[in-house]
């Protein structure tokens, strides 16, 4: 299938039109408010947040209440919700749209065991009576659209993802996302996107591609043979906020890349990440606070650091800071004194 629309395009969910058609993917303890804002400043048009319980009564949490926390940013806020049980989706769906959400997306595709144990994420797909109930109590709770984010199937000979989509059509979700393995292969095997490309060819709502897309080069090919209508960017992102300008740019029939120019093997100039870095360190102590920031940082230096010369030493170095001057000045000063700065921005 060859898609007759240009590759980077606005989308439209519900009454909302995103500015294009590229998304951040909901990852716990990774998008933050912090995160999405970043992420999108750097082009993103939509950046789901972190999923959060359908048991309310783990909301008292201070990891809920910030994953609850939507003040401040700009929309349309799209909020992601896990759990099993159809009425406590519905209410969950319906007090994160008080708290201001204004689309709620719906995780039937995490493969995390602690997630699965209890019947919900990707272990949803096994019982797709249990999956319709859900979607349709969700769909009727709020006005708000709904979208749905799953994977394959269960496992590569149970896949099943066709018949989810026509069950989310008729329950009428506004948007479904599909990564693109089963819940079997986790992370490690490929991911494969035959599975949306016969979606497409059966459901009409927008469809999202997910799984194992960094560079505009992989997003075109899928976006053409697919024919979906979006890409859902997440490992790929980390580290790196700007990879949505720079796929954006690399989509834009006719436009030049932006610089600094950024791909898998090319990262922007070393004095560019350090200042980005910084200002995202500031932003993570003032949400967290600094304790909870500096342990929330330490992954983030890590994949923003990754690419450079001593990046393995750095991270057990930074995993010991305790403070937000410690830890700040230690990137500076790892940053300050990299040696290949000039080649990075030659």
């Amino acid at each position: 299938m060859q898609n007759p629309n240009p590759p980077l395009r606005p989308l439209s969910i519900g009454p909302y039109r995103l500015a294009n058609n590229l998304i951040l993917a909901p990852m716990a303890g990774i998008t933050d408010r912090p995160y999405r804002v970043l992420c999108r400043r750097f082009g993103a048009g939509l950046a789901v947040a972190e999923m959060v319980s359908a048991n309310t009564a783990l909301w008292g949490t201070t990891k809920s209440v910030r994953r609850l926390d939507y003040s401040g940013e700009s929309g349309p806020i799209s909020a992601q919700i896990v759990g099993a049980d159809p009425v406590a989706m519905a209410e969950a769906a319906k007090i994160n749209v008080g708290l201001g959400a204004q689309i709620i997306d719906i995780n039937m595709g995490c493969p995390a065991r602690k997630v699965c144990k209890l019947a919900a994420g990707s272990a949803l797909l096994r019982d797709e009576t249990l999956v319709a109930r859900i979607l349709d109590a969700v769909v009727a709770a709020v006005e708000a659209p709904v979208t749905l984010k799953i994977r394959t199937g269960w496992s590569p000979e149970t896949r099943n993802a066709i018949r989810i989509a026509r069950i989310a059509q008729e329950a009428g979700i506004a948007a479904l996302t599909v990564h693109g393995r089963t819940r079997a292969c986790t992370y490690g095997a490929p991911a494969e996107h035959d599975t949306l490309r016969a979606i497409r060819e059966t459901v009409t709502i927008p469809l999202i591609a997910n799984g194992d897309i960094a560079t505009a080069a992989q997003a075109r090919r899928i976006l053409d043979e697919t024919g979906a209508d979006a890409i859902m960017i997440g490992r790929a992102a980390q580290g790196r906020p700007w990879i949505f300008r720079d796929i954006a740019a690399g989509l834009a029939a006719g436009q030049p890349p932006v610089e600094p120019a950024c791909d898998a093997t090319r990262p922007p100039p070393t004095d560019w990440i350090k200042d980005i870095l910084h200002e995202h360190l500031e932003e993570l102590y003032r949400f967290y606070g600094a304790h909870g920031g500096v342990r929330i940082a330490r992954k983030h230096i890590a994949w923003y650091c990754r690419h450079l010369p001593g990046a393995a030493a750095f991270r057990d170095e930074i995993n010991r800071t305790q403070t937000p001057v410690d830890q700040l000045s230690r990137v500076i000063a790892f940053f300050d004194h990299d040696p290949d700065t000039e080649t990075h921005a030659a």
